[in-house]
């Protein structure tokens, strides 16, 4: 995408055709239909009057466009309807019949109270996919208990497995459960999506938080528990190390890991420590797992005689994965990523100059793309409400280019 304004040229995606209702706010929902957006899909964004909450968070020229909100709703048509009120409930579900996916983030009680619960929606259209999440799994105890990303990074182990590491329990510095279960939802969807190609048939799709952190957590640190011998020890001893974090050189830091034997002593020589690999606690991975803390020591107190440019040079000649511990303010000014186009500018028709992510996943038939901007409240309502009035089932996209 070059500089100037972001023309709404036909999405060429995976999922170039795919119709998706989104009635999701805040993080996990706008970043799974975001993803979906990017593959080319056709997402509409149902906010309720007030809008999502998340236009108020962030810097912003105009009002209800925060850059938080503009961050994860690119690649959507904005649609504002009360569904408390009988004839915006209508008309939802009216274009819930041209739709192949209705989304939501909210509760099964709320979505019940709505009367978009999946059992409503599919009458609209019985081959939906219907997916949503929750913070817990929906037919638990805690089905309809509320939850955010700081509860379940505490509910999940990630808080305490920080704490574990450092000596004091802490969030991720970043909203990592509800991103990461975007992912998940956007995944889910494409799933259940093939899987209705090559049956004919939708599904209810529920995305679980805490049920899905601990799956992603727990693939190494379930350590003895996976051999149902829990009592033994939980927690994959080289990552709960104190001494695995960047490592201070003579004038910053600097990150390395490396895995197998060949590299342990491609590291160690390149460090000027080759005879530590000839040692017996260090030679072989389940030995250097037993006594990793006592390997990193080594290696830190290696590491803090030479500058990091000096290191870099030194690992990349022996072929040891490295890099250097950048700021935000670094990934901006990043060379590399100014060269494989990561950031892009544009120009949004009321917001001004902006720089957003690239779509990170390549397609080599049907790459994603940025297609359209993030929609201001409302934006798309006449457009949208027009097509429904018309006769349509689902309002076409009209191209401000056309």
């Amino acid at each position: 995408m070059a500089e100037g304004g972001l023309e709404e040229a036909t999405p060429t995606g995976p999922l170039a055709g795919v119709r998706v209702v989104d009635l999701t706010i805040n993080v996990l929902g706008p970043q799974a239909t975001q993803i979906l957006g990017d593959m080319g899909a056709d997402v509409i964004k149902v906010e309720p009057p007030g809008g999502d909450p998340m236009r108020q968070m962030g810097p912003a020229r105009n009002p209800e466009m925060g850059a938080f909100y503009l961050a994860l709703n690119r690649n959507k048509r904005s649609l504002v309807l009360d569904l408390k009120r009988a004839d915006d409930k209508a008309r939802l579900m009216r274009l819930v019949t041209g739709a192949d996916v209705f989304v939501h983030s909210m509760r099964a009680r709320a979505a019940a109270r709505l009367g978009i619960a999946y059992a409503e929606v599919r009458v609209a259209r019985p081959d939906i996919v219907y997916a949503w999440a929750g913070g817990y799994a929906r037919h638990g105890p805690r089905a309809d208990r509320p939850a955010y990303d700081d509860v379940i990074q505490g509910e999940s182990g990630l808080a305490g497995l920080i704490g574990r590491a450092s000596g004091e329990a802490r969030y991720v510095p970043m909203p990592m459960a509800d991103k990461f279960c975007g992912h998940v939802l956007a995944s889910a969807i494409g799933m259940a999506l093939f899987r209705r190609e090559r049956s004919g048939q939708g599904q209810e799709v529920h995305v679980p938080m805490l049920e899905s952190m601990l799956s992603f957590n727990l693939v190494e640190h379930l350590w003895h528990g996976t051999l149902d011998e829990a009592q033994k020890g939980l927690g994959y001893p080289r990552v709960l190390s104190p001494h695995r974090r960047p490592y201070p050189t003579r004038d910053g830091h600097i990150c390395i890991m490396v895995n197998t034997d060949a590299q342990w002593r491609r590291l160690m020589a390149a460090v000027g420590r080759p005879k530590v690999m000839e040692e017996t606690r260090f030679a072989r991975l389940a030995q250097r797992t037993e006594h990793i803390a006592e390997l990193l020591e080594i290696l830190a107190a290696a590491l803090v005689e030479r500058t990091s440019a000096d290191w870099q040079a030194r690992l990349d000649a022996a072929d040891i994965p490295n890099g250097p511990v950048n700021s935000l303010e670094d990934l901006i000014a990043s060379d590399y990523l100014r060269e494989t186009g990561f950031f892009r500018r544009y120009r949004h028709p009321s917001e001004g100059p902006m720089m957003a992510t690239a779509v990170p996943v390549a397609f080599s038939g049907t790459p994603g793309g940025l297609h359209r901007p993030p929609p201001r409240l409302g934006e798309h309502t006449a457009e949208i409400l027009a097509g429904l009035e018309a006769g349509g089932a689902w309002p076409q996209r009209i191209s401000k280019t056309s």
